[in-house]
């Protein structure tokens, strides 16, 4: 027997993927190797186009517990260092939710079995042939070792991916070797948290405001008050001795001192945990040779990791391509898919994954020591004043500057980015754009107010939904979104050109009825 997909690794982005699958009418089969889940604290958060993504799942809620839609930080951020003064801004693309790593994985478990799927807990993955019609994938498990044949195999197993090293493709990049950073939840004196800005007033220091890390001469801090948790405080410094002994507050607090200049008086934190007490040294940023290898696919860390700078870009962007390649591979298995869909998703996640290269060497230079980089973050800090340049600094490190190639370069410019938010009225009543999303599936969004665009999408009634509503002011008249929710097709007017266009897009992305 030939299962559709194994996909390796049961972390949040093989679960992802598990679910976007199986939205789409494919049930795969996980495979992860640990017995349990892993308690370790990781990412604490999500920051960007990922929190939109996952509202547009019906996930936003069980992530956040707010029944309200995702709303965005209007107040402040930080890039490299420096702060980015988001009220400059007339709608900010920075969308966060403060939610562990470990629940983030327990809400997409869940998720994963109301739709059926298998994961085989305490499954690793040994080797894999291919042929041209599948993999046959050596699996040990607690009884043993077996065989599993897959017509596609996805490695979900995170930055020292197996999948990626058996199936022969490079991972290049660059390490940063000289950087140290301590990381540990602990409590700090009450007095010296200011509570009407939450920050953290240090004597001999200055105040340090949440969340936003602050580079001196010697390195970084920050101070990190994470909703139900104990403070995470975290330095980065430059050239330290390596050490095998165990990570303890003694030596975070050492690493204050010598970054601030001064002492911070830490305390074991409270609460039952898992709690953060680590040392890191060096970091990575790299993107993989190819995305793929025959039936062989990468998604998440497995394809690209990047060094700290803040936002958890990695897991922001494997989410992502989960949701990028879920429907193009169910498309493929089905036999439905037109010429050349799957091949998009390298084409696209790789150029998203060299963006956020982009974005991580940048800030890793804004916080590097010396005093030439102290000039240029001054340089940098005066251009922080522009709106312009918060607007598209914000962009780059939520990834809302993504813009993907639909083949059409006379296209609405909404072509190719994720869908905007809208709060429609239909015959059925209110609805938010996000609601109807849930099913994964292509979606033809009619504002015209006379349901015209019906016909044409005759060809397509099995594989598309249509929905009329009323129009919008400052949307466009009509907009046709892939089930990963970019906007394949978009129109002011839908005259004849436009709408040529329309079923240039839907043979592009779209089977055809039989």
């Amino acid at each position: 027997m030939t299962t559709d997909v194994v996909i390796v690794g049961g972390g949040p982005n093989g679960l992802m993927l598990a679910c976007e699958l199986s939205l789409a009418g494919i049930r795969p089969v996980v495979l992860e190797r640990l017995p349990e889940p892993d308690d370790e604290p990781k990412a604490n958060g999500l920051l960007g186009q990922v929190v939109r993504l996952l509202d547009h799942r019906g996930l936003h809620e069980r992530l956040s517990g707010d029944t309200r839609p995702p709303r965005p930080n209007s107040a402040y951020f930080t890039f490299g260092g420096l702060g980015l003064d988001l009220s400059l801004l007339e709608l900010s693309p920075v969308h966060t939710v403060a939610v562990p790593q470990r629940r983030i994985v327990q809400v997409l478990a869940e998720r994963a079995a109301e739709l059926g799927v298998q994961v085989r807990r305490g499954h690793e993955l040994l080797g894999f042939s291919q042929d041209q019609d599948a993999v046959t994938a050596e699996v040990a498990g607690p009884e043993g070792t077996y065989r599993l044949r897959a017509r596609y195999l996805v490695g979900a197993d995170g930055a020292h991916s197996r999948t990626r090293k058996l199936a022969g493709i490079a991972f290049p990049g660059l390490t940063y070797d000289r950087m140290t950073v301590r990381s540990a939840h602990a409590d700090v004196p009450t007095d010296w948290i200011d509570p009407a800005t939450g920050a953290l007033r240090v004597p001999g220091f200055g105040a340090v405001a949440p969340f936003l890390p602050h580079r001196t001469e010697t390195g970084g801090f920050s101070y990190a008050p994470l909703p139900g948790q104990p403070p995470l405080i975290s330095t980065t410094e430059w050239d330290q001795p390596a050490t095998d002994a165990p990570m303890s507050l003694d030596e975070l607090r050492a690493s204050i001192g010598r970054v601030l200049g001064t002492d911070v008086p830490l305390g074991p934190p409270g609460g039952t945990g898992p709690h953060v007490l680590r040392r890191l040294s060096g970091g990575n940023t790299r993107v993989a040779e190819r995305f793929g290898d025959g039936r062989v696919l990468l998604i998440g860390d497995a394809a690209h990791v990047y060094s700290a700078t803040g936002g958890g870009p990695g897991l922001n962007l494997g989410l992502q391509d989960a949701a990028n390649l879920g429907w193009k591979l169910a498309a493929e298995i089905r036999g439905s898919a037109p010429p050349g869909l799957l091949a998009t998703y390298q084409t696209e996640r790789r150029a998203a994954a060299e963006r956020m290269v982009l974005n991580a060497q940048a800030q890793a230079a804004l916080i590097a020591p010396g005093s030439d980089v102290t000039g240029l973050r001054a340089v940098v800090a005066e251009l922080l004043g522009d709106r312009d340049t918060v607007r598209r600094l914000a962009e780059l490190i939520t990834g809302t500057d993504i813009a993907y190639d639909m083949g059409d370069p006379a296209a609405h410019p909404l072509t190719g980015r994720f869908t905007p938010e809208l709060d429609l009225h239909t015959e059925a009543g209110p609805v938010r754009l996000a609601e109807l999303t849930r099913t994964a599936r292509p979606l033809l969004l009619d504002l015209t107010g006379n349901g015209s665009l019906a016909g044409i999408t005759a060809e397509w009634s099995d594989h598309l939904d249509v929905v009329t509503a009323r129009p919008q002011p400052g949307a466009p008249a009509a907009l046709l979104l892939r089930p990963d929710c970019y906007v394949a097709w978009a129109a002011d007017h839908p005259d004849t050109p436009a709408l040529e266009a329309l079923r240039t897009a839907l043979r592009r992305w779209l089977p055809t009825t039989g």
